[in-house]
C-alpha cells in the first residue's frame, strides 16, 4: 500500500515507544538508542533525538596517542562522535540496513565504514591491513570490538553470512566483506595482470581469504572508495 490517509500514515510510521532496550531497531534502517549515559556513534549517523544530549566529535586524543597515530595513518574518514546524556536518539547511515548483534565475552571485526554504534563499555582498536592498504585508497581500515554489549552494523542491503571451516576457505571481495568473527586473520590474496586489473578500482584483483573456524559477513554491494567518503 503506498497511499495513506494523515492518520493511517501516522499509525504505520510512528516511533514504537514499547521497547526500552538500549538499542532497537525502528525500522530496518533506523537505529533507535535509549541513552541513559553515552554511546559511539559514526560521525553523522544522527538523524533525531530527544531529551538532553550532548554530541561530540571524537577528540585526537579520545582513545589514546595509538590510535591517534593509527587513523592518521590510513587516512580513515570514518570518525566517531560521543553522544551523551539522557533522552532518545536516532541514528541511520545512507539507508543502509541495520544489524544488531550482542557480545557476550565475543571478539568481531568490522569494517569501519559498515560500524554505525557501539555500547561505550565495549573494547575496540584500530586494525590496518598493510598488504592492500597502499593499493587501494583510504586503506582496508577495520575496527575489532569484544567484552559485553551491543554493536550495530550496517550493509547495503541484507547481509549474507558465511560459514569458515578447517581445511575450506572462504574468499570475499574486500570492498563487499562487512565483518568476520574475531579471532579469524584473513590474508590478502592478489591476482594483478593487465587483464585483471584493467577496468577495475580493486576488485577481484584483490580478495580476503579467510582460514581457520568462523564466520564473514558480506554484502551485495560492494562500497567504493566514493561511498566511504560521502558517509563519512
Amino acid at each position: 500500500m503506498s497511499k495513506y490517509s494523515i492518520n493511517q500514515f501516522i499509525q504505520q510510521t510512528v516511533q514504537d515507544k514499547a521497547g526500552q532496550d538500549f538499542f532497537q531497531l525502528e525500522t530496518p534502517r533506523i537505529l533507535e538508542v535509549n541513552l541513559r549515559d553515552k554511546v559511539w556513534a559514526k560521525m553523522g549517523s544522527m538523524i533525531s533525538y530527544n531529551g538532553k544530549i550532548k554530541f561530540e566529535r571524537e577528540r585526537v586524543l579520545e582513545h589514546g596517542v595509538g590510535r591517534m597515530f593509527k587513523k592518521a595513518f590510513t587516512g580513515e574518514g570514518s570518525s566517531l562522535m560521543k553522544a551523551q546524556g539522557n533522552g532518545q536518539l536516532f541514528l541511520a547511515d545512507a539507508g543502509k540496513r541495520i544489524t544488531l548483534l550482542e557480545l557476550d565475552n565475543d571478539e568481531i571485526t568490522v569494517n569501519g565504514n559498515d560500524l554505525l554504534a557501539f555500547e561505550p563499555g565495549i573494547e575496540w582498536d584500530i586494525k590496518l591491513m598493510k598488504k592492500i592498504a597502499g593499493v587501494m585508497s583510504g586503506g582496508l581500515f577495520n575496527v575489532t570490538l569484544k567484552g559485553r554489549g551491543m554493536v550495530a552494523i550496517t550493509s547495503h542491503f541484507e547481509p549474507l553470512t558465511l560459514l569458515v571451516r578447517p581445511g575450506i576457505p572462504v574468499m570475499t571481495d574486500p570492498q563487499a566483506t562487512v565483518a568476520w568473527s574475531g579471532h579469524l586473520k584473513p590474508e590478502i590474496r592478489t591476482d594483478i595482470s593487465f587483464r585483471t586489473f584493467i577496468g577495475r578500482a580493486s576488485g577481484e584483483s584483490f580478495q580476503m581469504e579467510f582460514s581457520g573456524e568462523g564466520f564473514v559477513i558480506v554484502q551485495s554491494v560492494e562500497e567504493t572508495i566514493s561511498d566511504r567518503n560521502s558517509s563519512s
